[in-house]
């Protein structure tokens, strides 16, 4: 019995160790938007860093997650835009969209003019970063990220900072969902699961160390 319990608890424990989400040698998990291998644009370089070098489209997870923390590293180049989506799930009229990890420039690119819901680890075009709290490195220079999504909730966290929570069931999410530019899509993150998304908004972006552990 003693031993069961031994090799129960061995087996528990790896299943919530964090495990890498990309290898680090090819696109083996990734996928394009249809489920197809990702034939353009984005770079596997020799130092295990993934590099959206050109035009390829959005890279999505070939499996969906619902409960999770995942951590990655990235950088930007001057100037550009990308962001982490995540439970993304197909709407109606809209195609596929979900919440939103936003990486930017945000002294160079245009819509950090906007407002702080728009800059990065903002949950994009909803809730703004901590400001207090915010250290971003320039452009260039490596970033570490996380986002931990559990049920309703969501955290944003930047180099080794929490820089937002929410609740998706809250007052104050209904509150920002209705000034948002999705606020004619009534279930927006409401799904429990979907797939996580790399973006492709026609800037350099690379990412690294990227793991996921499921909760």
């Amino acid at each position: 019995m003693k031993r069961f319990l031994l090799l129960l608890t061995a087996l528990t424990a790896t299943a919530a160790d964090p495990v890498p989400l990309f290898n680090g040698k090819d696109l083996t998990g990734w996928t394009t938007i249809d489920g197809k291998p990702v034939a353009t644009g984005w770079v596997v370089e020799n130092d295990g860093v993934l590099h959206r070098a050109t035009k390829g489209g959005d890279l999505y997870t070939a499996k969906e997650y619902a409960n999770f923390e995942f951590n990655f590293e990235w950088k930007i180049a001057p100037g550009g835009n990308s962001g982490v989506k995540y439970r993304i799930t197909p709407y109606e009229k809209k195609g596929p969209i979900g919440p939103e990890y936003q990486l930017l420039d945000d002294t160079k690119h245009a819509d950090a003019k906007v407002g702080p819901q728009r800059q990065t680890a903002s949950l994009y075009d909803f809730v703004p970063p901590d400001a207090k709290l915010k250290k971003l490195n320039p452009p260039g220079e490596w970033n570490t990220s996380k986002i931990v999504v559990r049920g309703t909730k969501f955290e944003h966290w930047l180099n080794g900072a929490k820089l937002l929570e929410m609740d998706t069931t809250s007052d104050a999410w209904k509150a920002a969902h209705a000034k948002s530019k999705f606020k004619d899509v009534l279930t927006f993150a409401q799904n429990p699961k979907g797939r996580i998304m790399l973006q492709d908004h026609g800037d350099e972006t690379w990412f690294r160390n990227l793991t996921i552990k499921e909760l």
